[in-house]
């Protein structure tokens, strides 16, 4: 038998993984996007409805029926275009955010990755929305901030966890010293975790 041959006819499955950061972020911002689109739009189309016809109120009970009948319509309408409007506008913003941090890391910037995704984003965010250069300039350093948050949190969250391997790692060397103390010292802070109060 040769190494090509297969016992097993069946074809490997082809499999992708995908960061998980490739897709929770813009689909969060599609969640949020698509939410407040539907209030904006469902809100501006119900007061565009009362200006357009203040003029003429109905005046028989079929009137006022299809009066809020087709405001309701109007209102539900502009809500679902406000909606895929803000989604895809928040989406992209979004998807711009994941690709120039992902740009970043590939670029072996992954120390300013959060901070230059930040400043993208406004940047982006600006372009999106056709903001005149003042609020773009103010959008860029909203993003520079809330990158450079991130990025301490980030920093933050690695050396906590180095903290915890270093003290897991010393544990461990005493516990196998066998040094009664710190194997209390273990089982009580375990027990303290769970809810058991010695």
């Amino acid at each position: 038998m040769s190494s090509t041959d297969n016992t097993n006819d069946e074809p490997a499955p082809i499999r992708i993984t995908i960061p998980e950061r490739y897709y929770l972020l813009p689909g969060a911002a599609i969640i949020v996007g698509t939410t407040i689109g539907l209030f904006r739009g469902s809100r501006t189309a119900s007061l565009r409805f009362l200006a357009e016809n203040a003029h003429r109120p109905p005046t028989t009970v079929r009137g006022w029926y299809l009066y809020n009948k087709t405001k309701n319509y109007r209102v539900l309408l502009g809500g679902l275009k406000g909606a895929g409007a803000d989604a895809v506008k928040l989406g992209l913003t979004a998807a711009g955010w994941v690709m120039v941090e992902e740009g970043c890391t590939r670029l072996g910037l992954d120390d300013v990755r959060e901070v230059a995704a930040g400043l993208g984003t406004g940047l982006l965010f600006g372009a999106v929305y056709g903001l005149p250069l003042q609020v773009v300039r103010r959008t860029a350093g909203l993003g520079v901030l809330i990158g450079g948050t991130l990025r301490g949190l980030r920093w933050s969250k690695e050396y906590l966890r180095e903290q915890l391997a270093t003290r897991a790692q010393e544990l461990e060397v005493a516990a196998a010293e066998g040094r009664a103390e710190v194997v209390e010292d273990v089982r009580e802070a375990v027990d303290a975790v769970r809810g058991r109060r010695v």
